[in-house]
């Protein structure tokens, strides 16, 4: 089997995660390989990067609809490709143990967009950008909504670092998220924008879904829409009521005792009938 051939195979085997990676290298190697022949003729600026990578402003975007995503798979150089991948690696296959491949991909897709929503109106709004002209390029929003949407719904997953020891899942994504918001005011502050952009949207979206099925444009709709009175019951029964209510409560202490059970030793720990109860739960 030739080394091509390996790939594809890889590629096609691996999971969402692994895909994703793949396709990130092969742009930026592509992307690589067009600057090094336009700077040969012409030294001027890759038109991929010109093409694909999201401008400061509304009305660019308007002419380049598809970059408010597209950035999302370009990367500036070698070190920044490297960092933003393996933090994707491990973050995002943690992500795929509580959540399917598809909310994954989802969630990159729609972190990506928010981080490039508020990357412009950063750049449109703050006196620190008058003035100047920048472009957006890396995955660091896609991947800020991964991270902080699973650390939302498992804050006290420990992970074992070397030479650390166990860390708490929030406490990294604190970390995550304050250097970020230390950078706002450095060259690079609509970047650090946009990360932040990829990580409310993860934040908000697993706090307002909380354990029930995840239906994304719902969860979007609800986020920006008041919540309806009930209707008004006419006739109850008691008995009925009563029975349900004791279900019910009966079912959240299992649910709670199997996440605490999680938060403490990990996923992995939990009996074959602990997952399928889990399981048939998210899916009610």
């Amino acid at each position: 089997m030739s080394f091509i051939d390996n790939i594809k195979s890889r590629y096609k085997s691996g999971n969402i995660v692994e895909k994703l990676i793949y396709i990130n290298l092969a742009i930026f190697i592509f992307t690589l390989f067009i600057s090094v022949f336009q700077d040969l003729y012409k030294g001027e600026m890759n038109f991929i990067v010109e093409w694909f990578s999201l401008d400061d402003n509304f009305s660019s975007l308007l002419t380049k609809p598809w970059t408010i995503i597209t950035y999302g798979f370009l990367h500036a150089d070698f070190l920044h490709i490297l960092l933003n991948l393996i933090t994707l690696y491990f973050i995002g296959n943690l992500f795929i143990e509580y959540f399917t491949q598809k909310q994954l991909l989802t969630f990159y897709v729609l972190g990506t967009l928010f981080g490039g929503i508020l990357f412009i109106l950063s750049q449109s709004y703050f006196p620190l950008f008058e003035g100047q002209t920048s472009i957006l390029v890396g995955a660091s929003a896609g991947i800020s909504a991964i991270f902080i949407g699973i650390t939302t719904y498992i804050p006290n997953y420990q992970l074992k670092l070397r030479f650390i020891g166990f860390v708490k899942l929030w406490h990294l994504a604190a970390i995550w998220v304050g250097l970020d918001v230390l950078a706002l005011s450095g060259g690079n502050a609509g970047g650090h924008f946009a990360h932040l952009g990829g990580a409310l949207f993860g934040f908000l979206y697993v706090r307002q879904a909380a354990n029930k099925e995840i239906k994304i444009w719902d969860t979007i709709s609800s986020l920006f829409t008041s919540k309806k009175k009930p209707l008004k019951t006419v006739h109850k029964s008691s008995k009925k009521a009563k029975k349900t209510t004791q279900n019910t409560s009966l079912t959240q202490q299992q649910i709670d005792g199997i996440l605490d059970k999680i938060s403490k030793s990990g996923y992995d720990t939990l009996t074959k009938a602990e997952k399928e109860f889990l399981f048939k739960q998210g899916r009610k």
